[in-house]
């Protein structure tokens, strides 16, 4: 007669233990870091959500009135919302999508590199660490229609048919243009530096064996490096997208918002400092942060990445 043990329910996979372990030392690592970003940014959020309520200008600070959801309303039945909206949505797709393609060759070219590595990827982080402001005023004047040396290099390219004097801040689309060129040079590293960590864990003995059963370098690059790059490539697009959604200093400092570049940031700018509607301007901020969240959780959904995978502990 023979007897079969049943299957034990609950049984623990091997390694589940550690698992569990490490992800309760890590949550315990990081509640620090929580508690004192919550601090220090749980006042801000929940005055604007506050200020957000009332008709509250800080020109007659006294005559505070209680609207309820009349800022909220008002923002988002207002064409000039979604104009920025529009602009900022448009700015972050295009510059994450250059950048990402520009910064995965860069971190090709620095993962390969045998001499001289430090001093490369040092030269390639250099814009990254120029402040932003100065990075607008120096493509603010190399666009220049009267002594920038964008339009002239042009006009030697085409031979003569590009005007020497074109006016790049004149219309809406060469604008937008100028605005994300200098965006591009000057987070370019960062993505670069972000997909440079992921593919160095990229294993080089699945990449040889792609190798040697025939396959091409691009069917080694979609079908090897690329799949095991996708936790990292995630966290570099969702870093950048959501930092291009914030973009207020290049617009800033080349157009101030003129022909119709303005994003949410600068909207919110100009309600709260220049028009001193505290009220609209808490509103406006309280909207982009939910729509900043909004941009994060569509990222994540569409990378669908299983992190514990991505670790090779699954």
């Amino acid at each position: 007669m023979t007897t079969t043990t049943a299957p034990q329910k609950g049984r623990a996979r091997p390694g589940s233990d550690r698992l569990v372990a490490e992800n309760r030392l890590g949550r315990r690592l990081v509640l620090p870091a929580v508690i004192v970003m919550l601090f220090v940014t749980a006042f801000p959020i929940l005055r604007a959500l506050y200020l957000s309520l009332f008709d509250y200008w800080l020109t007659a600070p006294d005559d505070r009135k209680f609207v309820g959801l009349d800022n909220y309303v008002t923002a988002l039945t207002d064409p000039l919302f979604w104009q920025a909206t529009g602009v900022t949505v448009f700015i972050m797709i295009v510059t994450v999508s250059v950048e990402l393609v520009i910064g995965f060759g860069f971190a090709m070219v620095m993962h390969r590199l045998v001499f001289a590595r430090g001093v490369i990827r040092t030269s390639i982080l250099i814009p990254y660490g120029i402040i932003t402001v100065v990075s607008g005023f120096a493509w603010q004047f190399a666009f220049s229609s009267t002594n920038g040396f964008i339009n002239e290099w042009l006009h030697w390219v085409s031979l003569g048919n590009f005007p020497v004097d074109y006016n790049w801040f004149g219309d809406t689309w060469p604008a937008l243009t100028a605005i994300m060129i200098s965006e591009i040079w000057k987070t370019t590293p960062f993505m670069s530096l972000l997909l440079l960590a992921g593919l160095a864990q990229v294993s080089e003995d699945m990449i040889e064996a792609a190798k040697v059963d025939g396959a091409t370098w691009w069917q080694r690059l979609w079908k090897v490096i690329l799949p095991n790059m996708r936790a990292a490539i995630m966290v570099a697009v969702l870093f950048r997208a959501l930092d291009a959604y914030r973009i207020f200093d290049n617009i800033f400092v080349m157009t101030a918002g003129a022909q119709n570049t303005e994003s949410i940031s600068f909207l919110t700018y100009r309600q709260v400092i220049e028009q001193f509607s505290f009220g609209m301007g808490s509103a406006l901020s309280v909207l982009l942060f939910l729509s900043v969240l909004l941009v994060a959780f569509i990222l994540v959904k569409a990378f669908r990445v299983d992190l514990a995978q991505a670790r090779q502990e699954s």
